[in-house]
């Protein structure tokens, strides 16, 4: 059967923390790149000007991207950058992109420029609708701050992915998550659920590690708290990053390779659980 005969809807994910430096991006890359490997068409859609997700890929801003689709001059489809090794891309497999450039700072100003009433909180409502069934999965990589597109990634997820480290402010920046996750659920989207806390730079040999790892553990109930598969730190991250790749790209046995695996399959089996559905393309972890 061919795939896009037996997709569901879009799941779409939001991945954030109030705190910055968190590995936002690199969950949101490696987690695309590895569910792509099982088949799954993803699209991360960087929504930080400090374009993380774009500067991963080693993307040029000069193309167009999520500032031209959110002022409304341009469709999400055309300014969709796929794999395109004679260009110097090298995206995963099954894995699209969308950039983010500094302009994304200006986006409420240039909205209520042409209509006074506009709201840069709204604007990813239309586009994400417009490319519904055609991603297995979009992830909307956030800036670290409340900020428009930041809200606007909140007011049209599903699910929100708290990315955090073993950091002395991890567990502030989770509580902030939280309260900001509450807020947009009783102010436009009630349908917004967190999926769950990832872990990243993990050595579970540090007391810090250990602490943020039972915080989670009690604070949130089962299905929505941390996931079991924690992410190791590893210089092969800003090493693949150096050129324009994943980790599961440049080292496929790497630890954290194999780890990003293990992640991509209790997402969808959580997903999975939460949604009351019968696994989508036969039994999680078959591939």
């Amino acid at each position: 059967m061919e795939l896009a005969e037996c997709r569901r809807k879009t799941r779409i994910i939001a991945v954030g923390n109030q705190k910055g430096g968190v590995g936002k991006s690199t969950v949101s890359t490696h987690l695309a790149a590895a569910l792509g490997e099982l088949g799954r068409k993803c699209l991360i859609w960087d929504l930080d000007s400090n374009s993380g997700t774009t500067r991963c890929f080693n993307v040029p801003e000069t193309f167009l991207g999520a500032y031209e689709v959110m002022i409304g001059d341009e469709d999400a489809q055309d300014v969709v950058i796929s794999n395109d090794p004679v260009e110097g891309l090298h995206l995963p497999k099954n894995v699209d992109v969308i950039i983010a450039r500094r302009n994304l700072d200006t986006l409420d100003d240039t909205l209520r420029s042409r209509n006074r009433f506009a709201d840069g909180r709204d604007s990813l409502k239309t586009p994400l609708a417009r490319l519904d069934g055609k991603y297995d999965y979009i992830f909307l990589d956030t800036a670290p701050n409340t900020n428009p597109p930041t809200m606007a990634a909140y007011k049209a997820a599903e699910w929100f992915i708290i990315s955090a480290i073993p950091d002395p402010l991890a567990i502030k920046g989770i509580n902030d998550a939280m309260a900001d996750i509450q807020a947009v659920r009783d102010n436009g989207n009630p349908k917004l659920q967190l999926l769950g806390v990832v872990l990243s730079c993990v050595d579970r040999r540090t007391r810090l590690a250990i602490q943020l790892s039972s915080f989670v553990h009690e604070a949130f109930p089962t299905n929505s708290g941390s996931f079991q598969v924690q992410l190791s730190r590893a210089v092969a991250i800003p090493e693949a990053q150096k050129v324009g790749r994943t980790v599961l790209q440049t080292d496929p046995h790497h630890k954290l390779s194999e780890q990003y695996r293990e992640l991509a399959r209790e997402l969808e089996a959580r997903l999975d659980i939460r949604e009351g559905k019968a696994p989508l393309y036969g039994e999680v972890g078959n591939g």
